[in-house]
């Protein structure tokens, strides 16, 4: 009984508050990782903790809401904050992250939904936001954070997919395009041409909760808007933004990809999806996959070593096991 109650006073603390965000902390491992329903077994903590992040990314359907209802919303934002191993990464871990579809509250859903701005709320109180931060004050819940000292730093942008994004029309199971629509909107993508051209950073990590690169598949990706997509490798072109690369989430798989930008040079992509249920079956094709496509319960680590005059970025997918299912795959090698 003695014991018992000495490991409770010991956890309690960790289940009280999360992580402080610390600006000028240099991060040399992130841990990342969507599809995440809090009703399921969340054993995959356990090997997110061992690997000791110095912080958490959520790619999107950090829960799995899909609903209207706000106060049914909270109760399940307050089930996954209160879980055992999600309780102590946020004890010891800065996390922030951006929403998909499902926690936004309506499954692939866009500009439509009329809960949003609520529901928005309920996600920054779930991430700890800063109260100052000023994502609180504007439409959208894109945010950008940048930690690190000169010459160390990781820039990480978080676009919001879903509070702005134009209809989508299903046919036969496959998204048609929508050749004139939009999926940040003006507003946000005037606010990630300044983040990208006001930085000082020397990596930026642009994450969504929808795939950039893929453009075969039939589900949502940034290829059902190819006039958002070519704005965005557009963009790229004009600021070159130093060593840019995308993480995303939502598709139950796994996948590291790369292509190259004529004017830029070579992206990449860290699909990290999966968490606590995943599509097994899923041989799907990808011309610019890079690796092996992974469809057992996963989550995404970057390593970042800065030990030379350029950063050497390793990504790796690991198991609900920690096992290490791909990895490490270099980009933006010396």
């Amino acid at each position: 009984m003695k014991q018992y109650l000495i490991f409770c006073l010991a956890l309690f603390p960790v289940l009280a508050h999360a992580q402080d965000l610390h600006f000028n902390q240099r991060l040399e491992t992130i841990a990342l990782g969507s599809c995440n329903r809090q009703d399921l077994p969340q054993h995959i903590w356990r090997a997110v903790n061992d690997q000791q992040p110095d912080l958490w990314v959520w790619l999107g359907d950090n829960i799995y809401g899909d609903t209207d209802d706000m106060e049914l919303m909270k109760q399940k934002y307050d089930k996954q904050r209160n879980s055992l191993g999600y309780s102590q990464l946020r004890g010891k871990t800065p996390i922030i992250g951006i929403w998909d579809d499902h926690d936004y509250g309506s499954n692939d859903g866009g500009k439509e939904f009329a809960a949003k701005k609520a529901s928005r709320d309920l996600m920054f109180d779930f991430l700890d936001v800063p109260k100052e931060s000023p994502a609180w004050a504007r439409e959208g819940a894109f945010q950008s954070y940048t930690f690190g000292e000169k010459g160390k730093k990781v820039k990480i942008i978080l676009l919001d997919a879903r509070y702005f994004r134009d209809t989508l029309i299903r046919q036969n199971g496959r998204y048609q395009m929508n050749w004139s629509g939009s999926i940040l909107g003006e507003k946000q993508w005037q606010w990630l041409e300044n983040e990208l051209s006001d930085s000082d950073a020397d990596l930026h990590l642009i994450a969504g909760g929808i795939q950039f690169i893929a453009t075969e598949h039939r589900f949502e990706k940034w290829n059902n808007f190819p006039k958002e997509r070519q704005r965005m490798l557009d963009l790229l072109v004009k600021v070159q933004p130093e060593n840019a690369f995308f993480l995303s989430g939502d598709r139950h798989i796994s996948e590291i990809a790369t292509t190259f930008v004529p004017g830029y040079g070579q992206i990449y992509e860290f699909t990290s999806s999966g968490m606590t249920h995943s599509y097994e079956a899923s041989t799907e094709f990808n011309s610019f996959r890079l690796g092996k496509l992974i469809t057992k319960k996963s989550f995404g680590v970057i390593k970042i070593d800065w030990s030379g005059d350029e950063p050497l970025v390793k990504l790796n997918i690991q198991g609900d096991n920690n096992e290490l299912l791909e990895g490490p795959i270099p980009i933006f090698e010396r």
